[in-house]
């Protein structure tokens, strides 16, 4: 609103605010100079005053933030003339003059300081307004990249490294991010850019907007903030860094008009601000936010002229906001993380909250139940919460202990015992470390009590610490010399004159944790047990532990082809929607309750799998095949979900028919357009499929790896189907309830999910997808083991309830277990002599294998028991 004209007549452009927003500088062709200088324009509205030397042609000025000096660019050491015009016999290119240099200069005069000195193009420079410290494009290295240096010009740092055009950054207002404009040519376009670059020039026809975190190492995620395919530039932060302005000639199919525009960070909520024909850009807000200047060739007095103006900014709902792939992204990621889903735990009603939008959404997506009972739901047993039952008692020396100095553990057996008391240290048996807690110690049908966590001191840190702390291990352990029963407690050995810490609290009974350790365990106070450590003692131990289960579902629909040429089979695309609830055993912030909301793992997955079927339904009559959508519940206790799919097929799919799996499982977090898509070797054709997909959208894949991994893929793997799985990395904030909707990349999330519909699209098409078996990797150098290979694959949902031993999913290719001659379907029961009660069992005896060492192994096949002979590899892998 009250909009302003600031200059008459002549090309203005480029009004950057002073701090105290009392003036701006901006460049500008006037008489008697014949291309732009830099001048100081006063708000008022009064005569503006030449701050550059008047000889070359100058761009981007800017202020510093104690006011006192400004800096811009020049070519005047080149020459004092004016450049020769590009040549436009190209079509519409930028000159990138490699006399322009950058300068810095008080307002009150003084000498001119040159702050870069090269051949190459310095220019398009702006300043951090906290420290003063500047962002700039350079060639310096042969392409256009961003750098930063300090106020003085010194300390220069690459920023950007991706090959095209990165310019005309601004930092945010408190300087921890910039924005900026850049290009991401690929094949004969990146031929193009490059052969222009070497003539200095630069095609400016698609620019997209991206933002980058700053960090004293320089620039770090770097994240795509439009996708509109057009010539955006001139971006801004608003001031609270939530949103950006910029101008774009994005809604001209003649690429012609230039408007001003305004995006969310991330991708979402893109408004159109101006709507005057012609050229509007530039817009910079004031210091104070509530001023808005911009460049516009409105009211121009001839063709050719651009003036600056400034405006009120108001601030109002925006109501003309398009239904963008990137905002139906983002308001799915943003439903399913709310806090009112509660972290989308298995069990809980956040995550049937989560299944019945997502049926909702299937239904409205014109997706045909494909669950089980002609709905959409296909549902399977989880164990949700543990109990302790009446009879669970302890007594010492014939003592009762009362029922809070005392807590039974979540893998103990269920079963009464009675028997000496033994003490062992720290139930730790670690050769590595010369330590024996059972040395000289007859555990064999006793109750051996241990102390909790690890001994003080360096000789356990990290890795060491949580394995032989684990409270698992001590069962295990103990269980491996005889013991019926064993008792924990927080009672560290301290040295003369230390103070004893907290106690730590009795642990909890925890779904999670359920299991059989194959005897019985219990944690007691430090005030019971202390007197137990030396002399005889007795005790009599009963665990009554009682299941609590409930029915989790995924929820399936099916797209039905309209192709006349539709062939049998069918396509399965597939993401988990549930998460950590509250925290628990996975959670990476130990000890936390808070909503764990899992935005990027794995709303965002589930996000993409939405709006793929939103694209693909438009497509329907391009499929060869049917595509089966799912969305997984139970991946994050054990990938419960997609295998209760893969062993009981919903009615009326058979898992012969189906082609291919594609799975996303965080797809929130691109930075740098880099995709890593895992399973690129389960198929011979994927990356003939995969690859020029990717560069058609923009993405920088890598396409490979085998179809393990621990996501919702492998069970489909492990059954014969080739397999994708779509995924943008780690962060700091996997599985901690700082994995949130506001640090979703919306523009990349959706740009997923139309590789993912492309992916699905072009698979159909193929005659066949020929299954590879991929070897097991060889061992990366010099890599610490935490034991030794088998080459297995186990299905953490396990051989069924009351069952014990490991059922395996799979045998890697090439791995002691396929050489040996394990199946997909046996359950190992047996190894270097010892039983195997569940999968803790099994990494425990890994660990004490050797590379090279032989041994029996003996599994349950179709009921009948097989001994084996194993020789194990090198290998993280099981």
């Amino acid at each position: 609103t009250d909009v302003r004209q600031l200059t008459f007549g002549g090309e203005n452009a480029e009004a950057y605010w002073a701090p105290d927003g009392r003036s701006l500088s901006f460049q500008t062709t006037r008489p008697p100079y014949a291309c732009d200088q830099i001048f100081s324009l006063p708000v008022d509205g009064s005569a503006p005053t030449l701050l550059s030397t008047g000889k070359g042609k100058t761009t981007c000025a800017y202020i510093y933030p104690d006011g006192k000096r400004f800096l811009y660019a020049s070519t005047h050491l080149g020459s004092p003339d004016c450049p020769a015009p590009p040549d436009r016999s190209h079509g519409y290119v930028w000159a990138i003059d490699g006399t322009y240099e950058i300068f810095a200069r008080d307002f009150a005069g003084g000498e001119l300081a040159q702050l870069t000195k090269n051949e190459a193009y310095d220019a398009e420079a702006t300043i951090c307004p906290l420290d003063g410290s500047i962002v700039f494009t350079s060639s310096r290295d042969g392409d256009l990249e961003l750098y930063r240096m300090d106020a003085d010009g010194q300390n220069v740092v690459r920023l950007t490294n991706a090959p095209g055009y990165d310019g005309g950054a601004f930092f945010s207002r408190d300087c921890k991010q910039i924005v900026y404009r850049a290009s991401r040519p690929t094949g004969g376009d990146l031929e193009d850019y490059q052969g222009l670059l070497a003539r200095n020039l630069v095609r400016p026809s698609k620019l997209e907007l991206w933002i980058a975190d700053m960090t004293p190492e320089g620039a770090r995620d770097a994240r795509q903030v439009t996708d509109i395919g057009a010539a955006s530039f001139a971006p801004y932060f608003f001031p609270d860094g939530k949103r950006i302005l910029f101008s774009t000639n994005y809604g001209d199919p003649k690429g012609r008009e230039f408007d001003i525009w305004a995006i969310d960070t991330d991708g979402t909520d893109l408004e159109r601000i101006t709507w005057s024909s012609g050229f509007d850009g530039f817009p910079i807000f004031s210091p104070d936010g509530k001023q808005l200047a911009f460049s516009s060739n409105r009211n121009q007095g001839k063709p050719g002229e651009t003036d600056v103006y400034v405006a009120t900014w108001t601030d109002a709902p925006n109501v003309a906001t398009e239904a963008r792939p990137a905002d139906r992204y983002a308001a799915d990621v943003a439903w399913l993380a709310d806090d009112a889903r509660d972290g989308r735990g298995v069990g809980t009603a956040g995550n049937e909250a989560a299944a019945a939008f997502i049926e909702q959404r299937f239904r409205t997506l014109g997706l045909e139940p494909a669950g089980n009972d002609g709905g959409y739901r296909q549902e399977f047993d989880v164990t949700v919460a543990l109990a302790s039952g009446t009879t669970t008692a302890l007594s010492l020396d014939g003592n009762p202990v009362p029922g809070d100095a005392f807590a039974p553990l979540s893998f103990s057996k269920s079963a009464s015992v009675t028997g000496k008391i033994v003490f062992a240290g720290y139930g730790i048996v670690a050769k590595d470390k010369n330590r024996d807690d059972y040395a000289g110690i007859d555990a064999k049908g006793k109750i051996v009590l241990v102390r909790r966590f690890v001994p003080p001191g360096d000789g356990f840190k990290d890795a060491d610490e949580r394995r032989y702390s684990d409270l698992r291990y001590k069962a295990f352990t103990a269980r491996e010399h005889g013991a019926v029963a064993v008792l924990v407690v927080d009672l560290p050995e301290l040295a003369t004159g230390v103070p004893m810490p907290d106690e730590a609290p009795l642990p909890k009974l925890s779904a999670e944790f359920a299991g059989d350790a194959g005897l019985v365990i219990a944690a007691v106070k430090r005030e019971t047990a202390q007197g137990l450590l030396t002399g005889k003692h007795q005790a009599s131990l009963t665990v009554e532990l009682n299941a609590e289960h409930r029915k989790s579902t995924n929820v399936v629909g099916r797209l039905k082809s309209s192709n006349p040429q539709v062939r049998p089979g069918a396509m399965v695309v597939g993401a988990h929607f549930d998460h950590l609830g509250h925290g628990g055993s996975n959670s990476l912030s130990p000890g936390s309750d808070e909503i764990h909301n899992g935005a990027d793992d794995n709303a965002s997955g589930t996000a993409a799998l939405l709006e793929a079927a939103k694209l693909l339904a438009a497509r329907r009559g391009e499929l060869r095949e049917d595509v089966i959508f799912v969305a997984f519940s139970g991946e994050e206790r054990g990938l419960l979900g997609s295998t209760a799919f893969t062993r009981n097929p919903p009615a009326g799919l058979d898992l012969k028919s189906v082609r291919a799996m594609l799975n996303m499982d965080m797809v929130g977090r691109l930075r740098d357009n880099k995709l890593a898509i895992l399973g690129g070797g389960s198929a011979e054709e994927w990356p003939s499929i995969a690859d020029p997909l990717c560069i058609a959208r923009g993405l920088l894949c890598t396409t490979s790896g085998d179809g393990y991994g621990p996501s919702d893929q492998t069970p489909f793997y492990a059954a014969g189907i080739p397999i994708l799985h779509l995924f943008t990395g780690t962060h700091d904030d996997y599985h901690r309830p700082s994995d949130d909707s506001a640090r979703i990349n919306a523009t990349g999330g959706a740009t997923i999910a139309a590789l993912a519909a492309d992916l699905t699209l072009k698979a159909a098409e193929v005659e066949k997808l020929t299954l590879r078996a991929v070897p097991e990797p060889a061992p990366r150098g010099d890599v610490r083991s935490f034991g030794a290979s088998l080459g297995t694959i186990p299905d953490y949902a396990g051989p069924g309830e009351g069952k014990s031993g490991v059922l395996l999913a799979g045998v890697r290719p090439g791995g002691a277990a396929e050489k040996a001659g394990m199946q997909r379907g046996d359950i190992l029961i047996g190894l270097l002599g010892r039983e195997i009660g569940d999968i803790n069992d099994f990494m425990f005896l890994l660990q004490q294998a050797k590379p090279g060492q032989k041994a029996k192994a003996i599994v349950l096949r179709q009921g009948k028991r097989v001994e084996l002979d194993v020789v194990f590899g090198e290998s993280r892998r099981m």
